[in-house]
């Protein structure tokens, strides 16, 4: 028996607003710093500010010497929104939208369907409400970019992809899948294909290295590509969607292409891993969908006219399955 497992998740949400916090208020960009020089600046309580910043230490965020909190390594990396490397967006989206989300997963339960109508009052496409305005998409789409970030390379390298002449990752927002595959192949082509108004965002992020066409891979026609790639985009959807996509893009494949899958995969019995399966709750709240085993994903594959998948867990954010026409 573990007597500090329900002690342990009974603090988890306090670290995670914690952390929240102290990104909102914008704590990792003014550092080095003192409690008393950010309270003024933030024009927040002296105590209370305090508070924070020590907790900020006691969590590995935050050093303090002298009365003067400085960035750790893994907060000047991960935390400081001018970082290359930044989860800055994704904390802010789960601070702002994911939060209170989940505040319903009672329901969500209960129900069987995501929260946007009983948590912001919102109707309608699930990406609406990502996309609400384009403050919205920019948070969502950059904090998307920082995950990227961690996992493309690992999901590019996991299979043999050097015979691809043209990639095309579908919904690819700000393109680091497709920077991540031409690092590692660099005399191919690569293109982004995503809704109009993403296209602006991935343009500024790839800085011309990578090709953009705006569409909607649901209803419009996909560019020509030996190598179609979907990255976090099929756990969004229900099954009979996920299989209407899968067989438009083995349709648009020529004979021996490919389709790269990077999805968070739940081991066999679907008991775990823990983050899969808390990603999995995730789009509970928020889409239609839900994570998968590789067995799951080679069913869809198959009824959607693939030969055959092969499975890779990379140890990264997302793992990554490669169907074969």
């Amino acid at each position: 028996m573990n007597p500090s497992l329900i002690p342990d998740l009974l603090d988890g949400f306090r670290r995670s607003k914690t952390l929240f916090t102290a990104i909102d208020l914008g704590v990792f960009e003014v550092t080095p710093i003192t409690a008393a020089a950010f309270s003024a600046l933030a024009h927040a309580d002296p105590r209370a500010t305090e508070l924070l910043l020590d907790a900020c230490v006691a969590l590995g965020l935050l050093t303090k010497a002298n009365g003067l909190y400085a960035n750790t390594p893994e907060a000047e990396t991960y935390c400081k929104r001018t970082s290359p490397h930044t989860l800055a967006g994704y904390a802010l989206y789960s601070h702002n939208v994911l939060w209170r989300l989940w505040d319903h997963l009672p329901d969500a339960v209960r129900e069987g369907s995501h929260r946007w109508p009983q948590a912001f009052n919102m109707q309608g496409p699930i990406f609406s409400h990502f996309f609400k305005t384009e403050a919205a998409m920019r948070t969502f789409l950059s904090g998307l970019h920082g995950l990227g970030m961690l996992s493309s390379p690992q999901a590019i390298a996991a299979h043999d992809l050097s015979r691809v002449e043209h990639f095309v990752d579908l919904g690819g927002g700000t393109g680091h899948l497709a920077l991540a595959f031409l690092d590692r192949h660099p005399n191919a082509r690569a293109t982004v294909f995503d809704l109009p108004q993403v296209i602006p965002l991935t343009r500024e992020f790839t800085q011309g290295r990578v090709a953009t066409i705006a569409g909607d891979f649901f209803n419009d026609p996909l560019p020509p590509a030996d190598c179609y790639a979907v990255a976090r985009i099929l756990h969004d959807w229900s099954p009979p969607k996920i299989e209407r996509l899968l067989t438009k893009i083995r349709t648009a494949l020529p004979p021996g292409g490919c389709l790269l899958i990077c999805e968070m995969l739940l081991n066999a019995d679907r008991t775990g891993p823990a983050s899969a399966m808390m990603q999995s709750l995730n789009m509970l709240t928020c889409t239609e969908g839900q994570e998968r085993t590789a067995a799951e994903y080679d069913t869809l594959c198959r009824a959607a006219g693939f030969r055959s998948t092969s499975a890779i867990t990379t140890g990264s954010p997302v793992d990554a399955i490669l169907a074969l026409k």
